[in-house]
C-alpha cells in the first residue's frame, strides 16, 4: 500500500484531481466528507462546537449552519484554530478506520487522502508521498467567485491558509490545475503511473 496526501489551497481544484485519481483506480478518502460526518448532531465534535461557539449556529434540525460557522471562524484565526482543534482528531480517527479497511482488502492499494489543511494542521499522519494541486491566485479567486463567494470572502479564505508557494516546496508531485481538464488529466495519469510502479503494479 502507498498512502498519498493530496492538498493545495481553496479554489485550486483538489476535488477534481481526486476524482481523476479515483477514475484511474485509486482509493480516495475525502477529508471534507469526513469532517461533515464527525459534526453530525450529538457527536462528540458537534457537542464541543456548540458548547464553544453557541447554539445560535444550529439549524432547526440541530445540524450546524456551516455558512454561519464559516463566517465566524474565517474572520478570526484563533476561532478557526479552535474549530480545527475540535474537528481534526475526530477526522483522523475516521480516516484510520477507512485506511485499515482498505489495507485489509487490497494490500497493494494506492490511497489518495484529499486533505485541504494537510500542512496547516500538522496532522499525525504517515504519508509516503504528497501531491500539491496548484492554481494561480487569479484562478482561485475566479473559481471561488463562480461558486457565489464574494471577492472579500474569497480573499479571506485564501489568506487563512498557508501560502501555496510554501506548500509547493514540500511536494513530491505538483499538479498544475490552471489549464484544461484534459491537461490536468494527463498530469494525473503520469503521477498515477509513477505511484503504481512504487507499488509494484507496473506501468
Amino acid at each position: 500500500m502507498i498512502i498519498v496526501g493530496l492538498t493545495g489551497s481553496v479554489g485550486t481544484g483538489k476535488s477534481t484531481v481526486a476524482r481523476l485519481f479515483q477514475e484511474l483506480g485509486a482509493y480516495v478518502i475525502d477529508w471534507d466528507e469526513l469532517a461533515h460526518k464527525v459534526v453530525r448532531p450529538h457527536t462528540n465534535a458537534w457537542t464541543e462546537i456548540v458548547s464553544h461557539f453557541g447554539e445560535h449556529l444550529l439549524d432547526e434540525d440541530l445540524s450546524l449552519n456551516r455558512p454561519a460557522l464559516a463566517e465566524v471562524v474565517f474572520a478570526d484565526k484563533e476561532k478557526l484554530h479552535e474549530l480545527n482543534r475540535i474537528v481534526h482528531p475526530e477526522v483522523v480517527k475516521e480516516d484510520e478506520k477507512i485506511t485499515n479497511t482498505i489495507k485489509s482488502i487490497d494490500p497493494d492499494a494506492i490511497v489518495i487522502k484529499d486533505i485541504p489543511l494537510l500542512y496547516e494542521a500538522a496532522l499525525p499522519l504517515a504519508l509516503d508521498k504528497v501531491i500539491v494541486v496548484y492554481a494561480s491566485a487569479q484562478t482561485q479567486l475566479k473559481r471561488l467567485q463562480g461558486k457565489g463567494m464574494s471577492l472579500v470572502d474569497a480573499r479571506r479564505r485564501i489568506a487563512s491558509q498557508l501560502p501555496l508557494d510554501e506548500k509547493l516546496k514540500s511536494a513530491d508531485f505538483v499538479i498544475n490545475n490552471n489549464g484544461s481538464l484534459k491537461e490536468t488529466r494527463r498530469q494525473v495519469a503520469k503521477v498515477y503511473s509513477l505511484l503504481k510502479k512504487k507499488c509494484g503494479r507496473g506501468a
